[in-house]
């Protein structure tokens, strides 16, 4: 939408953009007082009405006030895996780092909506970061620290190197990753500084792009995103299945073709987390798994991401796609992407090739 006044944070504004309907606004209102709002001038512009995929994603709908009783305030448990503040460590050989909890958009599935915001934790202290280090520097199976938040790239370039270095110094993490929207949702702050910043690193930085529809892929998103690969930092994607965004294999196979022909590798598709107030945006498992056998049989092995579900209770991640092996006794039968059934190994004398 063009003209429309940014950064949208409250209700009223987004009514005043065009983009909450005045009879829903007392609800929209309502949910704003539980759930951080926030859009930027870059998405507002790419939503053309709050029912299409952008829409989807950042307008805050009535439905988010209705809760499952399967729905939970920390969907995947990082409450139980939190040892100080700042770090969660559910794996034995990586932690996720956040020293934020603020974001440029605030998506509307978010699994962390509970807790991050503009009135939410804020930035670590000083003292809470050295405490995180501290804790990262004692554990010496910790060989990849994952800075997330809120989002790590609405730090400040000099920030983002201070951390970059820290970590450095550390000499069992020799991986360091980064999950970011900013790339697609406010590409200018991703600059020359930035990209500089992860590379202070030093050794295996890489970013993990958040992006679910193709069309956040302005030319000014691919701009960013090359500022950045062309720095060399190597990227990686991950994308939610949500209802009406990306559920169809049209969609999805736009989405990871744009990913991997900006040198951003598929990596994980996550099935929705069971945060409060998203039920309208989930997708069975059944049709997650049904979307992802039509992507294997039409897309590019390079832009096959993983389909993973995190286990609710901070249980860990698993791959949840459909299957293509069985047993068949002493021996196996593999079906094709077509859905043909193949013995394996094949009968002797088989010589049919492909």
């Amino acid at each position: 939408m063009s003209g429309v006044p940014v950064p949208i944070r409250d209700a009223d504004a987004l009514a005043r953009a065009g983009l909450v309907a005045p009879e829903r606004l007392d609800a929209i209102r309502r949910v704003a007082e539980r759930y951080a709002v926030g859009v930027t001038g870059d998405v507002a512009a790419l939503i053309e009405h709050p029912d299409d995929p952008m829409g989807l994603q950042f307008v805050p709908r009535a439905e988010e006030l209705e809760t499952e009783a399967e729905e939970r305030a920390d969907p995947i448990g990082d409450a139980a895996h939190a040892p100080v503040p700042g770090i969660v460590h559910r794996y034995p050989d990586r932690v996720l780092l956040k020293p934020l909890h603020v974001c440029p958009v605030y998506c509307r599935f978010c699994f962390r909506r509970e807790m991050v915001g503009p009135d939410g934790l804020g930035t670590l202290s000083a003292a809470e970061f050295d405490t995180a280090l501290d804790y990262v520097r004692d554990h010496p199976a910790i060989w990849e620290v994952v800075v997330t938040g809120g989002d790590p790239f609405l730090l400040s370039p000099r920030r983002l190197r201070a951390i970059a270095e820290a970590l450095a110094a550390i000499p069992h993490v020799r991986v360091l990753r980064v999950h970011t929207r900013v790339p697609v949702v406010s590409p200018a702050l991703v600059t020359p500084e930035l990209a500089a910043a992860l590379r202070a690193f030093g050794g295996a930085a890489f970013v993990a792009l958040h992006a679910n529809h193709a069309r956040e892929f302005t030319p000014q998103a691919e701009a960013a995103i090359a500022r950045l690969v062309d720095a060399g930092v190597p990227m990686v994607s991950q994308s939610v299945l949500l209802r009406g965004v990306n559920d169809t294999a049209e969609a999805m196979e736009a989405l990871m073709r744009r990913f991997t022909e900006n040198r951003v590798k598929p990596y994980y598709l996550h099935q929705g987390d069971l945060a409060p107030g998203t039920s309208h945006l989930r997708v069975p498992l059944a049709e997650g798994r049904a979307l992802m056998r039509r992507l294997r049989g039409q897309l590019s092995g390079l832009a096959q991401p993983t389909y993973v579900l995190d286990i609710p209770g901070g249980h860990g991640k698993v791959p949840v796609g459909p299957a293509y092996l069985e047993r068949d006794g002493e021996a196996w039968r593999v079906e094709d992407p077509q859905g043909t059934l193949h013995p394996y190994p094949p009968p002797a004398g088989d010589a049919s090739v492909d």
